[in-house]
């Protein structure tokens, strides 16, 4: 069985997929770009404003399915310059409790929609 997730808290998906799925007791939230859903705006200016605002958007996902970032199981980061690594780091870092955190990879990649400088997609488990 398969459950769509969506909240208004969260951009619209830019492209034919959805914000996230729930099926059997796990979360898959779909990659996160720094767009404000109650503006529109999209964050480009700070990577760290922007992470941030990856994170609240994935936040409102989660919570629209019950949950929080204490079942995220596996995180899935990209950036563009591997010199924000720390930088992404450091604001992630602020929603989890380390000793807890998720398993997780980060890559640097060439692009990202809407030229974003992170993006991030995590799984969780109720």
């Amino acid at each position: 069985m398969k459950e769509i997730v969506k909240t208004n808290k969260a951009p619209e998906p830019i492209g034919p997929y959805n914000q996230a799925i729930l099926s059997n007791g796990t979360l898959y939230i779909s990659g996160q770009i720094a767009i404000d859903s109650g503006t529109g705006i999209q964050i480009h200016d700070d990577i760290k404003a922007e992470t941030h605002q990856v994170m609240q958007n994935i936040g409102a996902i989660l919570k629209a399915a019950g949950m929080g970032f204490e079942q995220v199981v596996k995180s899935s980061i990209f950036i563009v310059d591997m010199e924000d690594f720390s930088s992404v780091n450091e604001v992630y870092g602020q929603f989890f409790d380390e000793d807890k955190a998720p398993a997780r990879e980060t890559v640097a990649v060439s692009k990202l929609p809407k030229n974003a400088g992170v993006e991030i997609s995590m799984i969780a488990v109720l």
